[in-house]
Protein backbone atom coordinates (compact mmCIF):
# COMPACT_ATOMS: atom_id res chain seq x y z
CA UNK A 1 0.00 0.00 0.00
CA UNK A 2 1.58 2.99 -1.21
CA UNK A 3 0.01 7.25 -0.90
CA UNK A 4 -1.65 7.02 -4.02
CA UNK A 5 -4.01 3.74 -3.10
CA UNK A 6 -5.67 6.07 0.01
CA UNK A 7 -8.02 7.27 -1.96
CA UNK A 8 -9.06 3.69 -3.12
CA UNK A 9 -8.80 2.39 0.10
CA UNK A 10 -10.71 4.87 1.68
CA UNK A 11 -13.35 4.53 -1.06
CA UNK A 12 -13.82 0.73 -0.44
CA UNK A 13 -13.44 0.97 3.78
CA UNK A 14 -16.36 3.72 3.84
CA UNK A 15 -18.57 1.08 1.43
CA UNK A 16 -17.93 -1.23 3.68
CA UNK A 17 -17.96 -0.69 7.18
CA UNK A 18 -20.71 1.46 9.18
CA UNK A 19 -17.85 2.50 11.38
CA UNK A 20 -15.11 3.59 8.74
CA UNK A 21 -11.58 4.18 9.64
CA UNK A 22 -10.21 7.91 8.60
CA UNK A 23 -7.25 8.44 6.31
CA UNK A 24 -5.91 9.68 9.81
CA UNK A 25 -6.35 5.97 11.38
CA UNK A 26 -4.63 4.64 8.44
CA UNK A 27 -1.61 6.68 8.76
CA UNK A 28 -1.19 6.48 12.53
CA UNK A 29 -1.17 2.74 11.66
CA UNK A 30 0.94 2.38 8.74
CA UNK A 31 3.69 4.60 10.39
CA UNK A 32 4.35 2.15 12.88
CA UNK A 33 7.40 -0.01 12.57
CA UNK A 34 5.45 -3.19 12.75
CA UNK A 35 2.31 -2.25 10.71
CA UNK A 36 2.01 -3.78 6.85
CA UNK A 37 -0.69 -2.20 4.21
CA UNK A 38 -1.14 -4.70 1.62
CA UNK A 39 -3.83 -3.87 -1.66
CA UNK A 40 -5.03 -6.16 -4.28
CA UNK A 41 -5.57 -4.94 -7.74
CA UNK A 42 -7.50 -6.13 -10.43
CA UNK A 43 -6.53 -4.32 -13.73
CA UNK A 44 -4.83 -1.24 -12.05
CA UNK A 45 -7.59 -0.91 -9.66
CA UNK A 46 -7.10 -0.84 -6.20
CA UNK A 47 -10.09 -3.87 -5.27
CA UNK A 48 -9.21 -4.58 -1.87
CA UNK A 49 -6.67 -3.79 1.04
CA UNK A 50 -5.55 -5.50 4.15
CA UNK A 51 -3.56 -3.89 7.09
CA UNK A 52 -2.00 -6.15 9.79
CA UNK A 53 0.58 -6.08 12.35
CA UNK A 54 3.88 -8.34 12.50
CA UNK A 55 4.74 -9.86 16.19
CA UNK A 56 7.31 -12.37 17.63
CA UNK A 57 5.28 -15.00 17.21
CA UNK A 58 2.08 -14.18 15.21
CA UNK A 59 0.07 -11.85 12.68
CA UNK A 60 -2.38 -9.47 13.37
CA UNK A 61 -4.99 -8.36 11.27
CA UNK A 62 -6.41 -5.23 11.96
CA UNK A 63 -8.51 -4.08 8.58
CA UNK A 64 -9.33 -6.32 5.77
CA UNK A 65 -11.88 -5.24 2.60
CA UNK A 66 -12.95 -5.53 -0.66
CA UNK A 67 -14.82 -3.56 -1.94
CA UNK A 68 -18.79 -4.92 -2.77
CA UNK A 69 -17.87 -5.27 -6.93
CA UNK A 70 -14.77 -7.81 -6.41
CA UNK A 71 -16.36 -9.55 -3.75
CA UNK A 72 -16.78 -13.69 -4.36
CA UNK A 73 -14.45 -13.46 -6.95
CA UNK A 74 -11.32 -14.53 -5.15
CA UNK A 75 -9.74 -11.29 -3.89
CA UNK A 76 -9.90 -11.57 -0.62
CA UNK A 77 -8.82 -15.69 -0.54
CA UNK A 78 -5.92 -14.33 -2.50
CA UNK A 79 -4.83 -11.74 0.01
CA UNK A 80 -4.66 -13.76 2.59
CA UNK A 81 -2.87 -16.48 0.74
CA UNK A 82 -0.16 -14.13 0.52
CA UNK A 83 -0.61 -13.75 4.61
CA UNK A 84 -0.86 -17.44 5.17
CA UNK A 85 2.44 -17.40 2.98
CA UNK A 86 4.26 -15.60 6.01
CA UNK A 87 3.70 -17.97 8.58
CA UNK A 88 5.72 -20.98 9.62
CA UNK A 89 6.39 -23.46 12.61
CA UNK A 90 9.37 -22.01 13.53
CA UNK A 91 8.65 -18.33 13.92
CA UNK A 92 5.32 -16.39 13.16
CA UNK A 93 2.27 -19.57 13.53
CA UNK A 94 -0.81 -17.82 13.96
CA UNK A 95 -2.29 -15.30 12.67
CA UNK A 96 -5.50 -13.14 14.50
CA UNK A 97 -7.97 -11.22 14.00
CA UNK A 98 -11.44 -9.56 15.92
CA UNK A 99 -14.64 -9.55 14.01
CA UNK A 100 -17.65 -7.52 14.78
CA UNK A 101 -20.33 -10.15 16.38
CA UNK A 102 -22.89 -8.58 13.63
CA UNK A 103 -20.76 -9.19 10.30
CA UNK A 104 -21.82 -12.93 9.75
CA UNK A 105 -20.23 -12.43 6.08
CA UNK A 106 -16.88 -11.98 7.92
CA UNK A 107 -17.46 -14.92 10.28
CA UNK A 108 -18.14 -17.45 7.37
CA UNK A 109 -15.54 -16.46 5.21
CA UNK A 110 -12.59 -16.29 7.23
CA UNK A 111 -13.88 -19.81 8.86
CA UNK A 112 -14.27 -20.72 5.07
CA UNK A 113 -9.76 -20.32 5.13
CA UNK A 114 -9.44 -22.16 8.00
CA UNK A 115 -9.66 -19.33 11.04
CA UNK A 116 -11.58 -20.75 14.30
CA UNK A 117 -13.41 -18.23 16.45
CA UNK A 118 -11.58 -18.74 20.05
CA UNK A 119 -13.17 -16.19 22.48
CA UNK A 120 -15.68 -12.98 22.54
CA UNK A 121 -14.53 -10.03 23.19
CA UNK A 122 -17.14 -8.20 25.67
CA UNK A 123 -17.77 -4.65 24.39
CA UNK A 124 -14.73 -4.66 22.19
CA UNK A 125 -15.21 -1.50 20.14
CA UNK A 126 -15.11 2.25 20.85
CA UNK A 127 -18.09 3.12 18.74
CA UNK A 128 -20.87 0.48 20.22
CA UNK A 129 -21.53 -1.65 22.54
CA UNK A 130 -20.84 -4.68 19.62
CA UNK A 131 -18.84 -7.62 20.98
CA UNK A 132 -16.03 -9.49 18.72
CA UNK A 133 -14.96 -12.54 18.06
CA UNK A 134 -11.69 -13.15 18.46
CA UNK A 135 -10.80 -15.84 15.33
CA UNK A 136 -7.30 -17.51 15.06
CA UNK A 137 -5.82 -19.60 12.02
CA UNK A 138 -3.01 -22.00 13.41
CA UNK A 139 -0.20 -23.13 11.30
CA UNK A 140 0.50 -26.84 10.49
CA UNK A 141 3.36 -27.90 9.63
CA UNK A 142 3.79 -30.77 7.08
CA UNK A 143 5.89 -33.57 8.29
CA UNK A 144 8.85 -32.83 6.19
CA UNK A 145 8.92 -29.59 7.84
CA UNK A 146 8.74 -30.80 11.43
CA UNK A 147 11.74 -33.34 10.26
CA UNK A 148 14.22 -30.85 8.81
CA UNK A 149 16.59 -30.69 12.08
CA UNK A 150 16.19 -26.90 13.94
CA UNK A 151 18.81 -23.83 13.54
CA UNK A 152 19.02 -22.53 17.63
CA UNK A 153 20.66 -19.83 16.95
CA UNK A 154 18.49 -18.03 14.90
CA UNK A 155 15.34 -19.38 16.86
CA UNK A 156 17.08 -17.63 19.94
CA UNK A 157 17.87 -14.71 18.01
CA UNK A 158 14.04 -14.09 17.38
Amino acid sequence: MIRRDMPAVLGIENKSFEFAWTEEDFIRCLRQRNCIGMVAEVDDQVVGFMIYELHKNRLHVLNFSVHPDARRKGVGHAMLSKLLGKLSHERRNRIMLEVRETNLEAQLFFKSVGFKAISVLRDFYEDTVEDAYLMQYRYQASVEELAQPHNRITRMAG
